[in-house]
C-alpha cells in the first residue's frame, strides 16, 4: 500500500470580505508519498500559496478533508495543529525572515525553543552542517549574503526533523548560482528521506522536483511526473 503523507480529499477554500465570498481552492484532489518530491506550480493567484497554507497548518481548508500521516486535520484543534506545524513540518520562504541581530546558530535554533526537544545543541549544529554552514553559525544574520541566509532559512526549517518541508518560491530573491545551489541542497535532503513541496512559478525550478501538480484558477489541471528532471549536485549531506 502507498504510504500516503499527506492525503487531500476535494479541499475547498474560499474568503468572505465585506459580505463577498471569493473563492481560491475548488475540490482539490490528489496524494504525496512519504520522500516524494512535489511542486506545485501555477500562475499568481491560482490558489498554489493559499493550498501550501493549508497543507502546512497555517490555515484551514473551508471544505473537504486533510489527512496528514492518517491525522484528518480537519478537525484538530489550533493548538494541536501548532504542535504538528512546529514538530512535522519546516518551511522556506522567499524572504528569509532571520532576526538580523542575532547569531546563525540562533536563528536556527528558534524552532527547537517551542518544542520538546532537549538536545538543542546537538539538532542545530547538526542542522547547521546539513547547508555547510558550521564555519558561519556564530555570524550574525546581516553579515551573511542572501545565499547564505537562505541556507540559513533550510536549517531552520530542518532543525526539529520534520517529515515535510515546504519551499514557497525558496530561490526568488537569489541570482542564478546561488539559487542553483539551494535547490542542490533540496535534492539532497530529499534523497535523505524529507518530503518536499516546492511551490513555484518557475518551470525550471519545478522540473527539480519528481512530480508537477500545476493548478489554474483554484483547480487541479495536470499531475504529472517530470520527464526531464534536473539532476543537482550537492556534497552537503553526503559522507
Amino acid at each position: 500500500m502507498p504510504n500516503n503523507i499527506i492525503v487531500a480529499n476535494k479541499i475547498s477554500k474560499n474568503y468572505i470580505n465585506d459580505g463577498v465570498e471569493t473563492d481560491v481552492l475548488f475540490a482539490v484532489d490528489f496524494q504525496i508519498q512519504s520522500g516524494d518530491y512535489v511542486a506545485i506550480m501555477g500562475p499568481s493567484g491560482s490558489g498554489k500559496s493559499t493550498l501550501m497554507h493549508i497543507l502546512g497548518f497555517l490555515d484551514r481548508p473551508t471544505g473537504g478533508q486533510y489527512l496528514f500521516a492518517g491525522k484528518d486535520a480537519v478537525v484538530l484543534s489550533d493548538l494541536e495543529l501548532a504542535e504538528l506545524r512546529n514538530s512535522q513540518v519546516g518551511f522556506v520562504f522567499q524572504q528569509f525572515n532571520l532576526l538580523p541581530k542575532t547569531t546563525v546558530y540562533e536563528n536556527v535554533r528558534l524552532p527547537l525553543l517551542y518544542g520538546k526537544k532537549k538536545n538543542h545543541d546537538e539538532l542545530t549544529m547538526a542542522a547547521i552542517k546539513a547547508v555547510g554552514l558550521e564555519h558561519r553559525a556564530q555570524f550574525l544574520s546581516n553579515q551573511l549574503s542572501g545565499g547564505e541566509k537562505q541556507r540559513v532559512a533550510i536549517a531552520r526549517a530542518i532543525v526539529n526533523q520534520p517529515q515535510v518541508i515546504f519551499a514557497d518560491e525558496p530561490t526568488g530573491n537569489l541570482d542564478s548560482k546561488n539559487g542553483a545551489q539551494i535547490m542542490n541542497i533540496f535534492e539532497d535532503l530529499n534523497k535523505a528521506g524529507k518530503t518536499i513541496i516546492l511551490v513555484t512559478h518557475e518551470q525550471d525550478t519545478a522540473n527539480h522536483a519528481q512530480r508537477i501538480i500545476t493548478l489554474r484558477d483554484g483547480q487541479i489541471i495536470s499531475d504529472s511526473k517530470v520527464q526531464n528532471r534536473v539532476d543537482g549536485k550537492s556534497d552537503f549531506l553526503r559522507k
